[in-house]
């Protein structure tokens, strides 16, 4: 009768229709309350229990994408290491990271689409890869060449370059990375280097939280 009009006593026509969609639902909590033989007040006090509930299912789902983030930052401060992807106010993403109990900063970054543990060193000049991490990544270290020496927190050591297929954390991408594959049991943990984070947009430490700005 009133599709023309676009409303139906004040509500819209497509809002109307999902109101008398629920009263069914609302007959049936109706009819319950009535056969449960509860005086009165205790009948509004379940009724209004459960207005509190469906209000909070409600509010849950409306703002369920800012409660995904705060859960996500929560998450990352109890996890070092876990990448949090936040949005800047100029739209931007960027990648949050916490400190570790160690005093330094780590993520689970996507090697040749293999995620690997890697420690954030600005003081690296390029990615390093221990020899498992690389095997992990599907590089066979035994066909490269190891003509570079590098220092590391063992001494020197002798590494062979290498060429990545792709480098990301979170949303930051980046293919044809330049890297070093180390010999075998001479890095305990793969470095994230500046050939990966010198391609970044910005690289900020706020407290005890690293920004990669892509």
């Amino acid at each position: 009768m009133n599709n023309n009009s676009g409303r139906s006593f004040g509500m819209d026509n497509d809002r109307f229709g999902e109101m008398i969609t629920l009263l069914p639902f609302a007959a049936l909590i109706g009819a319950g309350i009535l056969a449960s033989r509860r005086s009165l007040g205790e009948s509004a006090r379940q009724m209004l229990i459960w207005v509190v509930i469906v209000l909070a299912l409600v509010t849950g789902y409306v703002y369920r994408g800012d409660l995904m983030a705060v859960s996500d930052r929560v998450l990352a401060s109890l996890v070092p290491g876990r990448a949090v992807v936040v949005e800047e106010t100029d739209g931007a993403q960027s990648v949050v990271l916490h400190k570790s109990m160690g005093g330094h900063f780590e993520a689970t970054v996507d090697v040749n689409g293999t995620g690997l543990p890697m420690l954030v060193d600005t003081g690296a000049s390029s990615v390093a890869l221990s020899w498992d991490d690389a095997i992990r990544a599907g590089i066979d270290p035994q066909s490269l060449t190891f003509s570079r020496t590098i220092l590391t927190a063992n001494g020197t050591a002798q590494a062979a370059p290498v060429r990545l297929r792709s480098v990301s954390i979170g949303p930051i991408w980046r293919e044809n990375v330049e890297a070093l594959v180390t010999e075998q049991g001479k890095l305990s943990q793969s470095l994230l280097g500046m050939s990966f984070i010198g391609t970044l947009g910005a690289l900020e430490m706020r407290a005890d939280e690293l920004r990669l700005r892509n």
